[in-house]
This record gives structure tokens, C-alpha cells and sequence, in this order.
């Protein structure tokens, strides 16, 4: 950003180093749950009443044991990030992506033998067109921040990636291609989860942490075999955890190395014993996690996101076509159109679902937030 842009434009990029920052710090947190839950299938199994299993969730979530679990996950970050980009990060990813494709086409596949997979089909893949219609504008804030959290935009993990790709690079197809998996992987994990809600007999309504950590482990203590089949499928969420975990440190380790010349080891190190210690308060109370992710997810997630599509599709256009150009060939009047799509609908979209994320965030701070303080 400070090579391409001027004025103000040149410290945007401080808000993708400060988003990656903030997210990981709780990210590993709750991937440290991941790891816990896995153990925990493989030890005691799971609670099947699922007011117990709430109780063993606030439990295991926050305190010594929650601060040891992020300690370990922030370890094993740590030392993939410090090997580098190919003996540490593509050589991770080389094994971990596809061991989480082939795990979650098997749970498909077992989920689709269970007795409530009919109905779970049903209610998934039906939605109610006029909740959503109702119910927009927490819904487009919400939506906003999961689309750019699950495929790493508006927090400098592509702008970090795409500066270790040739000139040449086809960037249309890459995009095509990190979008179809990961929407093809989501899709099919709801495949998995319903079904075992259903056959359970568990609400699947429940939104958040308590859909997986609490309504989905509850209902894996009530299957047959429950405490395998949940072991599997955590332990699945920890790989795609530390998959993602990985991109969000390499961003501020590739600056101290670029900007500051630091050795990566080095810069790891330090940066990971930084995010441990800003991670502390999200394992010690639930609030603060969720004071750190509203904020990341709502906030900085969609303003790095709107910031770009302005500077791309206002100030860098002409160089932004030009260079979608040198992979694909002559755009003609697709450039044109795509710049324009950039400028209007995209720039308005991200716009609206900021404002109403700061709204949002602003009731969490009044309301939840506020209570835990005068508590």
C-alpha cells in the first residue's frame, strides 16, 4: 500500500496488520478448544444433556486450562510459521487441506446414513426468505464479516500470498478456485452438522460457539459411537484452524522481515508470545472474546475490505485492470465492467454492512458488555 499509494492511502495497510493481529490473538483461543474438544472425545466423551454440556463448555473455555490450550495451539503456529513459506507453511497446507476435504466427505457420507438426515436436509437447504427479509440488517453485518473471515479478505492474507506468486499468475482463476472450495467445504459441513443435530434431537438455532461446542457436542454424546465420530470432527476443525492460523501470522511476520529486516525465526517467536499475551483476557471471560471478535468480524474486517475496493476501484484502476489483465489477457470491456462493479454495488454492499456492524457493535458494548463491567 505505501508503494502504490499516496497520501492517506499509504498507512491502510496498518489496519490489515492491526485485523490480523486482533483476530488471531482470540482466533487461537478458540482453536484451542478445538484441540481440548478433540482430547475430550478421546477421554470422557461428551455430555449428552445439553444443559450439562453448556456447563462443561464454560468450563473448559475460559481459565488455566483454556490459557494452556491457546498456548499450545499459538506453539505449533509458531514453529510452522518459522520454518518459512515452503518447509513451513506450503508444506503444512500440502497435508493439512487435503486430509480436511477427505475427513468431511466421510462425515458426509456417515451423516447421510443417520435417521434424521431427511429432515435436517429440509430444514438446511430451505431458508425462510422472509426472516431474512425482516431480519437484514443484522444479518448483511454478520454475513459481511464471515464471508471476509472465512476467505481471508480485507485482513492482508491475499495482498501477503499474492506477493509470493509470479507476475504471470492467473489471479480470476485463483480467486474462482479459493472460492469454490471454500463454499464447496461449508456447504458439506452442513451437510455433517444437521443431520447429527436432528438425530440427536438438539436445536439447531443456536447460533455461535454454542452450535458447535455445545449443541453439537451434546448431540454427539447421545450418537452410538458419538465420542469417535466427535473426536474425528474436531480434530478436523483444529487442522482447518491451525490452516488458517498459519496465513494470519505469516501477514505481520512478512512485515517485520520486509520493512524492519528481522529474521523470521526471530519475528515469529516474538510475535507469537505477543498474540499469547493479547489472548489471555479472550480464555479469561467469554465477554472479552466477544469484544475482540464483534470488533475484528464487524469492524476492521469490512473497513479493510471497503478501504481497498476504494483505493482499487477510484484511485488504482487503471494499474488494478492492467494487472487482473497479465494472467487472463485482454479484458476489453470485462475490465471496464469489473472496475465498475468494484466502485458501485461492492463499495455500497461493504458500506451499509459497516455501518450497520459499528451500529451492532455499539449495542453489544451498552448492553453485554456494560453489564459485565457493573458486574
Amino acid at each position: 500500500m505505501r508503494e502504490i499509494g499516496s497520501g492517506v492511502w499509504r498507512y491502510v495497510g496498518w489496519i490489515f496488520i492491526a485485523t490480523t493481529f486482533v483476530i488471531l490473538s482470540y482466533y487461537s483461543v478458540v482453536a484451542g478448544w478445538t484441540i481440548r474438544y478433540t482430547i475430550l472425545g478421546l477421554q470422557d466423551g461428551y455430555l449428552a444433556d445439553a444443559a450439562d454440556a453448556e456447563g462443561q463448555f464454560v468450563e473448559l473455555a475460559t481459565g488455566l486450562e483454556a490459557i494452556a490450550f491457546h498456548a499450545l495451539f499459538m506453539a505449533i503456529v509458531v514453529v510452522i510459521v518459522a520454518y518459512g513459506i515452503q518447509r513451513g507453511i506450503e508444506l503444512a497446507v500440502k497435508v493439512m487441506v487435503p486430509a480436511i476435504i477427505v475427513i468431511t466427505i466421510g462425515m458426509a457420507a456417515y451423516a447421510f446414513t443417520l435417521e434424521g438426515a431427511g429432515d435436517a436436509y429440509e430444514y438446511y437447504l430451505s431458508p425462510e426468505w422472509g426472516v431474512i427479509a425482516t431480519e437484514w440488517t443484522s444479518i448483511l453485518p454478520a454475513a459481511a464479516g464471515q464471508a471476509f473471515f472465512t476467505l481471508s479478505l480485507g485482513m492482508g492474507i491475499m495482498i501477503t500470498y499474492a506477493s509470493y506468486l509470479g507476475e504471470d499468475r492467473n489471479l480470476a482463476e485463483d480467486g474462482a478456485i479459493i472460492i469454490g472450495f471454500d463454499t464447496a467445504i461449508a456447504f458439506i459441513t452442513g451437510l455433517i452438522v444437521f443431520p447429527i443435530l436432528f438425530t440427536a434431537g438438539i436445536d439447531p438455532a443456536d447460533p455461535g460457539a454454542g452450535a458447535i461446542f455445545v449443541s453439537l457436542a451434546a448431540a454427539f454424546g447421545d450418537l452410538a459411537l458419538g465420542w469417535l465420530i466427535g473426536a474425528v470432527f474436531f480434530g478436523t476443525v483444529a487442522i482447518a484452524a491451525l490452516s488458517s492460523a498459519i496465513s494470519l501470522m505469516e501477514v505481520v511476520v512478512a512485515y517485520l522481515i520486509d520493512e524492519r529486516g528481522v529474521d523470521r525465526r526471530v519475528a515469529t517467536v516474538a510475535i507469537g508470545l505477543a498474540l499469547f499475551l493479547l489472548g489471555i483476557p479472550s480464555a479469561y471471560d467469554l465477554v472479552l472474546l466477544d469484544l475482540f471478535d464483534l470488533f475484528a468480524d464487524q469492524i476492521l474486517l469490512v473497513l479493510g475490505g471497503l478501504l481497498l475496493m476504494v483505493f482499487v476501484g477510484w484511485a488504482l484502476a487503471d494499474l488494478a485492470v492492467d494487472e487482473l489483465s497479465r494472467g487472463i489477457g485482454d479484458l476489453g470491456s470485462l475490465g471496464s465492467a469489473w472496475i465498475w462493479a468494484v466502485r458501485v454495488p461492492v463499495v455500497v454492499v461493504l458500506f451499509v454492512a459497516l455501518v450497520l456492524g459499528v451500529l451492532d457493535y455499539y449495542d453489544f458494548l451498552t448492553g453485554p458488555f456494560a453489564d459485565w463491567v457493573a458486574d
